[in-house]
């Protein structure tokens, strides 16, 4: 049963006829009273609460019936129904236990989905964290490693995957997200449509529009015939939006606009285009962190992480190390025509102690590089040993900051950040890496100081 709470007649009777004609028995609520007595004689499976019941606008009266029906019914999913001028509303309704918030005026479709999607989520049982188990329920075939805090995140996947529910994966740089994310897809009822990928990272904020929503002929000097965007190309599938703790403020609105209504304008268009897709993000930053200091919207942020996924550094699953090493060897003896490559189990055991900062991304490059220079197919400690030497220091001349007055702040940051997109051959996400700062960050100094670059990403 769905219980609608709205002292509106005819957004009751609207909902009502929706979800009846979906298959569904629906009571309906007026208020905090009538919501009482519906509850002492029943139990809904959900309950679609409008968040004002009265002349005033405040959501109070809203925010104090969630927190009663939090008490009263913990596990039965809440899903606010507000206006997109109340978002701030509905975020408050998400930290007091509200599974999502849809605004009005709503589409069917994405409500109905939303519905779904949380009747799943709080039916679930868990499942075992077996990885054999795991292979036999799912397709996990590239993703390597039985450590119990790896398998923990499998056993989640398992249970979102055939849900619609946004998710957002974190963890550092090189841990895998890309691929939890496809397992993700791979693992969902849109497993045979579309799984497009988007580095907002690798995005400037003039060209975002234009990649996420498409342009029409026109629409700027350049546009010179139609594009489809990223969003459209998705449609019916999944969309896994990268490095999302890079989106400038500007961006951050366009996105949450069309995370929320599932329309869109291609640039240029004054015709409103719908989409079907289920929204996977990812970042290596503390988005928690970000809203707090106003860099991230905190609407935007609980629009998109319903679920969060945390993927483990590989210093915590050292056991996995050797399996994950043995897995690249594999892939290799094909590549390069060495069916004999293998790892003595000295060097297995001596990896399993390597910090590796760089996580899974820098395993796979030192075995690779281990690879084509080793003079045997047996892979001993000294074959890797020597690919995880320090680079040499710097010379002080180079290090030494010049004297004060002799350079401005600017002058001084322009210069180290040639000195870095020289040093890094112009890879974007590696010379943001090494100055600390986001691709995005990088990108406005480009553009400030006039530096000219040919990307080699």
């Amino acid at each position: 049963m769905i219980l609608i709470i709205d002292d509106d007649s005819a957004i009751q009777t609207s909902l009502s006829l929706l979800f009846r004609k979906e298959g569904f028995t629906v009571r309906t609520a007026d208020g905090p009273f009538e919501t009482r007595d519906i509850l002492d004689t029943e139990t809904p499976e959900a309950i679609l609460l409008d968040m004002n019941f009265s002349v005033e606008t405040s959501g109070e009266d809203g925010l104090r019936l969630l927190r009663y029906l939090r008490e009263r019914l913990p596990n039965v999913p809440v899903i606010l129904i507000t206006g997109w001028g109340s978002i701030d509303l509905a975020v408050q309704g998400m930290k007091a236990g509200a599974h999502d918030f849809i605004t009005k005026p709503w589409q069917n479709s994405h409500l109905i989905g939303s519905v779904r999607t949380a009747l799943k989520l709080a039916a679930g049982e868990p499942l075992s964290a077996n990885r054999r188990q795991l292979n036999e329920q799912f397709q996990f075939d590239n993703i390597v490693g039985e450590d119990p805090n790896l398998l923990d995140v499998l056993t989640t996947i398992g249970r979102i995957a055939p849900t619609d529910a946004p998710v957002l994966i974190t963890g550092e740089s090189g841990t895998g997200k890309e691929l939890i994310a496809e397992a993700i897809h791979q693992n969902s009822r849109r497993k045979r449509q579309p799984f497009v990928k988007v580095n907002l990272g690798g995005i400037s904020s003039t060209l975002f529009e234009s990649e996420l929503f498409g342009h029409v002929r026109g629409a700027f000097t350049d546009a010179k015939t139609d594009r489809v965007g990223r969003f459209e190309l998705a449609h019916k599938g999944s969309i896994f939006l990268d490095e999302i703790g890079d989106l400038d403020p500007a961006s951050q609105v366009k996105l949450l606009r069309v995370l929320q209504d599932r329309t869109f304008e291609p640039l240029g268009s004054s015709k409103s285009r719908t989409v079907d897709v289920r929204v996977i993000c990812a970042t290596n930053r503390n988005l928690e962190e970000m809203v707090a200091q106003g860099d991230f919207r905190e609407d935007l942020y609980y629009r998109i992480n319903l679920i969060t996924v945390r993927l483990p550094a590989l210093r915590e699953r050292p056991a996995d190390i050797p399996r994950l090493a043995n897995f690249f060897i594999n892939n290799l003896k094909t590549l390069y025509g060495r069916p004999n490559l293998q790892v003595s189990k000295e060097a297995q055991l001596w990896l399993r102690g390597l910090s590796l900062p760089g996580n899974i991304r820098q395993l796979k490059n030192v075995v690779e590089r281990a690879v084509l220079l080793a003079p045997s197919d047996l892979l001993t400690i000294a074959d890797f040993e020597k690919h995880l030497a320090t680079r040499p220091a710097t010379s002080a001349s180079t290090t030494q900051l010049p004297a004060v007055g002799t350079m401005t702040l600017d002058q001084m940051e322009r210069q180290m950040i040639e000195r870095a997109m020289a040093y890094h051959h112009n890879r974007i996400a590696n010379v943001a890496r090494a100055l600390g700062i986001t691709r995005f960050a990088l990108y406005r100094r480009l553009e400030k100081y006039g530096i000219d670059y040919q990307s080699e990403e």
